[in-house]
């Protein structure tokens, strides 16, 4: 089943792609959440219009986004968490909290496009993630969590 997606889906596509998934993943969950249509030829033929339109608007998206992408990689993240022995910590860091940090930074990103490489990070250390701030265009950062003096 051809369907155009209508929002960015993960591990699908990004919005206005046109996918081919099974026929149940389509009807019963793509569709009903408003997430895609079909792909029918006047569908496709509306799409590519409205790519047409949209395509010099993106260039400049684009270069919002790579500017944002530069700055974060000048940044030096750390996040302070309580450990218990060694460097074992009370709890765990994720996305949520490097999205906090970006943000006392002066960077606002949502944390559903951060991903920590590895899950959650349950020791001090430095570790990696990827932020995704378009679809062509994603920063590789990486961030330590240090021990919080007590």
């Amino acid at each position: 089943m051809e369907l155009i997606l209508k929002q960015d889906v993960e591990n699908l596509g990004f919005k206005d792609d046109i996918v081919t998934v099974k026929n149940g993943y389509g009807r019963n969950f793509l569709i009903p959440a408003g997430s895609a249509i079909l792909a029918t030829t006047s569908a496709k033929k509306v799409l590519a219009e409205n790519l047409k339109q949209r395509a010099y608007k993106e260039a400049k998206v684009v270069g919002e986004a790579k500017e944002i992408a530069e700055a974060l990689k000048a940044l030096d993240v750390k996040i302070t968490a309580k450990t218990g022995v060694g460097t074992k910590l009370f709890g765990s860091v994720n996305n949520i909290n490097l999205a906090e940090a970006l943000a006392k930074e002066g960077q606002n990103i949502d944390k559903k496009f951060i991903s920590v490489i590895g899950g959650s990070v349950k020791r001090t250390g430095k570790y990696n993630s990827v932020i995704r701030l378009h679809r062509e265009v994603s920063v590789d950062l990486e961030f330590e969590v240090v021990a919080q003096a007590d």
